[in-house]
């Protein structure tokens, strides 16, 4: 279920905490060692094309990975031509961004 957002008095957005599901399909994602490669790769790069990324597994199960990835709002991706990039998803940014900071290696 996606979350929603309300509006302050000031006027600006107030996001409501993402639903337990959620948070539990997020680190579900984040469990896996590979998958949290994939991750750290994109906090590093920002944007990166399927076949760049440096982890030792077949094409078919990073594609299982990806999939894992994007159904859990961690990333997104996007065509450009014949390949497809991916980034952060920006539901994680918002939802998370102590842990993406964690996951870079940035102190908080």
């Amino acid at each position: 279920m996606p979350t929603t957002s309300s509006r302050t008095r000031a006027g600006k957005a107030a996001t409501v905490a993402p639903a337990p599901s959620e948070t539990a399909a997020v680190f579900h994602a984040l469990g896996d060692p590979n998958r949290l490669a994939i991750v750290r790769q994109l906090l590093a790069d920002a944007e990166k094309a399927c076949g760049s990324f440096d982890v030792d597994i077949t094409a078919s199960t990073l594609s299982h990975h990806f999939k894992v990835l994007r159904e859990a709002r961690v990333i997104e991706q996007r065509a450009d031509g014949y390949r497809k990039l991916n980034t952060i998803h920006p539901f994680l940014r918002a939802h998370f961004p102590g842990l993406l900071a964690d996951l870079a290696g940035v102190d908080g």
